[in-house]
Formats: C-alpha cells, structure tokens, sequence
C-alpha cells in the first residue's frame, strides 16, 4: 500500500505538472507517473476538491489563468471538440475512417475511446451504445445526431461510465458493426491489459461486435498491468501511433491483428 507521503508527492507532482504543460490527458498522467488511469483518475478528483486544478473531459488543466472556457468534466461538448486538436486525433481520425454511415457502433468509455467522435460529423443514420455518459451527451448534441442508446447499469465515478450486470445483459441483447474499445495496458504475447477488475461491460462489448477495433497510444505498450482484458484473438483491429516498435508491431500482426499505425499529421 502506498504511504500518505507517496500519494501527497505524486499529487504535488501531478499539479507542477499541469500547471507547466496545461491541459494533460489522464492517460499522460499515468504513464509519467508510472501508476493507472484509475488511480490518476482519484488523484485529479481528489487535487480538483482541493482547488489546485480543474478536471475535464479525460484529464486536467490549471486551476488558474485558464481561459479556454474553463469547463468542468461534466460539460461533454466542449470537452470532447477539444479533443481534435490533441496528440490523440490521428488515433480517432483513422479509428472514424473504419466507420460508414448506418453502422450501429459501440462506444467503451475512455478519453482515446472518445478522440473519435468529433469525426463522425459527415456519418449519417448511425446507432451508436455507449456506456460513457460524456460520450452520450456529446453525440446528442450532434448536428447529425445518431441514434444513442445507454447501457444503463451501476454508475462507476473512476471510470466515468456505467458498469455491471445490468450494462453486460443490454450490450448483449444487441449485436453492432463494430465495437470500438480503449486501453490502459497492451501486452504484446496476450492482449489488453487492466488493473480494473471491471472488465464484464469491455468483454460483453467485443463479443456482441463484428468487429473489435483498440484505439490506444504506443505509450500503452510500455503498461505492464495484471488483468487480462481482451486476448488478441478478441480483437480484429489495433489503432495506435508512430511510436510503436516495428517488432511489437508484427508480433501483434502475427496474432492475426490488423495494426493501423495512424501518422501524427493525420495525413
């Protein structure tokens, strides 16, 4: 267990370090400080009841001088548009690419999960589930606005989404196109990797989808974390970045997964 002076250190670290880079990714945080989204997620909530930062839409920025519409985690629109102009937009633009219109999706909770949707714009007819509730603010406030369905379920604060037997049981009464599902840990021999336990919703998603496609950073590679996920043979398709080792990259392909390296420029 980590002692109340390791938790008061990485937090006084947390805030220097938002406070110096401004908005900063949940998943950033956790691969700095070398710990999980999940406990990132704690932290942020925590220092944000403190006053020393304000959360938003998958992370953090500074809880003063910050004039970009200082938005809480709660306002989905203007969180979820900023996401376009992040490091992840080449991951949701070629995650959006695999997409045509009258697709039924499913959407898993996360902020990488949630880089794609400010490029379904020019979709149209799409029936998309989610168990994010951000997520489903977001698209019904869509010009062209798809078809949402909730999971429903049991209301999870570390995660942001909807969990339980309750979700597992609507997601698997539905069958979907393609089921698009973050990360917190790749494992290069097995698959995706947790320290969450809460893997029932993520499992019940890929097996109700034609196709499972993971949109994670190749920062995620370097997550060694306990819990097995999805096996590769779950998933059809990974979306990751330029940072992926060449060799990682084909031992994953051999496993017979399409790996789409989405190039920085979003070219």
């Amino acid at each position: 267990m980590k002692s109340s002076k390791s938790v008061e250190l990485r937090r006084n670290n947390i805030v220097a370090h938002v406070n110096q880079h401004g908005h900063t990714q949940v998943e950033t945080l956790a691969s700095q400080f070398n710990t999980s989204e999940v406990t990132i997620r704690k932290d942020l909530a925590a220092l944000a009841e403190q006053g020393k930062l304000i959360r938003q839409f998958g992370g953090a920025v500074p809880a003063s001088g910050y004039t970009n519409s200082a938005v809480t985690e709660g306002d989905a629109t203007e969180n979820v548009s900023q996401k376009a102009t992040t490091s992840l937009s080449p991951i949701g633009k070629a995650a959006a690419s695999l997409i045509k219109s009258g697709h039924k999706l499913v959407i898993d909770c996360g902020s990488t999960t949630a880089s794609l949707l400010p490029f379904l714009s020019n979709k149209n007819s799409l029936v998309v589930m989610t168990n994010a509730l951000a997520t489903a603010n977001f698209l019904t406030r869509c010009e062209t606005e798809p078809t949402v369905l909730m999971t429903g379920g049991t209301w999870d604060a570390q995660s942001q989404s909807f969990q339980g037997a309750m979700a597992e049981q609507l997601v698997s009464a539905y069958n979907f196109d393609v089921a698009f599902i973050g990360a917190a840990g790749i494992d290069v021999n097995r698959g995706t990797t947790t320290f969450n336990e809460l893997t029932g919703v993520t499992r019940a998603m890929a097996k109700a989808a034609t196709k499972v496609v993971v949109m994670a950073s190749s920062s995620k590679l370097n997550h060694k974390m306990p819990n097995l996920e999805l096996g590769w043979s779950q998933i059809s398709v990974l979306i990751t970045d330029e940072g992926i080792r060449d060799e990682d990259k084909q031992n994953i392909e051999n496993q017979g997964v399409a790996v789409i390296v989405a190039p920085q420029n979003g070219e």
